[in-house]
């Protein structure tokens, strides 16, 4: 793999055509696609969504190539080599040019024409963390069941939001950024509370991430429990002995009010599994599910022997359906700890989860629906598509299976309806949008709404993809890990989650090269906060520094999430169809 310039340097010059897509005033955009607001609001959008001010389309030219506020300028390294280790400003990433597809061609960088700019999220996992169902009670056995940062999640995302809305457009090519799309894994507990807080967080909002009993905090941090972090308290607990700080006033500002800034651009959802089964993992029937959810039992810990056999047994997916999960709460019934009710925890179903996105008081920056219609609520599908320019659609599929396990599939109505939809759209470049990575479709449990339907794994998608060359893209996340696959005729990019560390989003630019090939920049962005921290610093800011700091540390965690130097920034070549 060659090394390019920075970012700057090398794409300083777009092209006349570029200029004149960007500052189109009227008719639909040309070249680059400016979705800057509410689209059509069909299953099959077929205009682009545009910002409007006082009912003027928003058009904006694009600004000179920046890496300020990305990874192509600094990312946080941490200083020493052992125990607690603190964070600071480190060396840049390069971008990498990859041609495993296609080669490169010498004086591309002066005759680009942008196609689309957005951004991707994905693996927010924002967390009720005193939710009576979850999994803490597994850290006996295994170190990374339970993440001493995840009372953090809301201040971590308002910080992420941030950062996004402070670029000034593409890092590569200037353009504006159309779009978000987050791609799944939104919530971690399947709750509506969460789901609240996912939708307040994107669209602008206070919110307060506290359940149960509004004045005591009622979770794992104060149990008394030497398996987790206790920052209030001085418990010689376990992460303590590795160097985790003790910060007075930390289980209260983590239960603080957040404001949200909100994205000022249109945002689209995909769905996960931790949005659609209960833990990421169960399909336990809701009635049981709810009960627990909104119940005053709360199992904090059992026996690591047991821990480490029901990980292995049915964590991994060999329960899906959770019938040893509800035998071991029946068993540990005496052993939990009581705590508040609260039935803002109930699960939401998926008819609930798409109400949520087209309930009009959460449209936000837009488009209603965040890409879900009502067409998909009448239907009971989680899939769509829509215009992000004139010449570029995007498709969003649903890879959760409603059988239970946390790897994915599609069924076969979905994958029927994804061939018309590459057909139909012929003529457009296509990028498609899943929770789950390739490897990672291999559920084949059956949806029980649909007992008859076929599951669909990944080698059947990545072929379906390969016999549409338009397919540029395929853009997923669930690994937590960052990692680009070339597949034939597209890209495969999976992006790291923004829970668990190096806390990561990622920048996307298409441009036509006009020499026969497409180039696909990536460039990752972290969150707005500081890179050091300040433990008594409790304010929003300083928690979300922490918030990243304490994923670092955290026990058991992968260091291995960032990927390699190719899996990161990258200029990624294609040849045109």
């Amino acid at each position: 793999m060659s090394r390019i310039r920075s970012a700057a340097a090398a794409v300083a010059h777009l092209d006349r055509r570029t200029f004149l897509a960007a500052t189109a005033a009227t008719g639909a955009p040309a070249g680059l696609g400016l979705a800057f607001g509410p689209g059509s609001g069909s299953a099959d959008a077929t205009q682009p969504a545009t910002a409007r001010a006082a009912g003027r389309r928003v058009v904006q030219a694009p600004a000179a190539p920046s890496t300020a506020g990305t990874t192509l300028e600094t990312f946080s390294a941490a200083q020493g080599a052992t125990g607690y280790r603190r964070l600071a400003a480190g060396p840049a990433w390069t971008r990498e040019v990859r041609s495993e597809i296609t080669g490169a061609k010498g004086g591309r960088e002066d005759r680009r024409t942008a196609l689309a700019s957005f951004v991707q999220l994905t693996d927010l996992h924002l967390t009720d963390v005193q939710h009576p169902m979850r999994y803490e009670f597994l850290r006996s056995g295994r170190a990374g069941a339970w993440r001493p940062h995840e009372a953090l999640t809301i201040a971590g995302v308002a910080s992420l939001i941030e950062r996004i809305n402070g670029l000034r457009g593409g890092p590569a090519t200037g353009a504006p950024l159309s779009f978000v799309m987050t791609t799944g894994d939104n919530t971690d507990n399947n709750a509506k509370i969460e789901l609240d807080w996912f939708l307040a967080a994107m669209n602008g909002g206070r919110i307060t991430p506290n359940t149960g009993d509004p004045r005591h905090y009622e979770g794992v941090q104060n149990s008394g429990l030497k398996e987790f972090w206790h920052p209030e308290d001085a418990l010689r607990d376990a992460d303590k002995k590795l160097g985790f700080p003790r910060i007075d006033g930390f289980l209260k500002a983590a239960l603080r009010t957040v404001n949200s800034p909100g994205l000022r651009l249109p945002w689209y959802s995909t769905i996960g599994n931790h949005d659609d089964l209960a833990g990421g993992v169960y399909s336990l029937g809701h009635d049981f599910y709810a009960d627990f959810a909104t119940g005053k039992r709360k199992l904090e810990i059992i026996p690591a022997d047991d821990a480490e056999r029901l990980f292995k047994g049915t964590r991994v997916g060999g329960d899906p359906k959770g019938v040893q999960m509800k035998a071991l709460l029946d068993a540990h019934a005496k052993d939990m700890r009581t705590v508040t009710p609260d039935e803002r925890r109930a699960p939401f179903t998926q008819a609930e989860y798409l109400a949520a996105h087209l309930d009009p008081a959460a449209t936000g920056p837009g488009p209603v629906g965040h890409g879900y219609t009502k067409a998909n609520l009448e239907q009971g599908t989680l899939y769509y598509s829509f215009r992000v320019s004139e010449n570029v659609i995007g498709i969003s599929l649903d890879t959760t299976d409603p059988g239970g396990h946390y790897t994915g599939s599609l069924g076969t109505a979905q994958l029927r309806w994804l061939e018309r939809t590459l057909k139909a759209h012929k003529d457009d470049y296509v990028i498609v949008f899943s929770h789950h990575y390739s490897r990672s479709l291999d559920n084949m449990n059956h949806d029980p709404g649909r007992p008859g339907e076929a599951r669909h794994g990944g080698d059947e998608v990545v072929a379906l993809f390969q016999r549409h060359p338009k397919v540029l893209a395929w853009i997923n996340g669930h690994s937590h890990k960052n990692e680009i696959t070339p597949r034939g005729t597209f890209w495969e990019i999976t992006t790291a989650s923004h829970v668990d560390f190096p806390q990561l989003a990622r920048v996307f630019e298409v441009v036509d090269n006009h020499d026969g090939t497409i180039s696909l920049f990536t460039t990752l962005i972290e969150s707005a906060a500081p890179h050091r921290t300040d433990f008594s610093d409790l304010s929003q800011t300083g928690l979300a520094a922490l918030y990243r700091e304490l994923s670092f540390n955290a026990p058991g965690a992968s260091q291995k999430l960032a990927g390699d130097a190719t899996d990161r920034n990258t200029e990624l070549l294609l040849r045109k169809p």
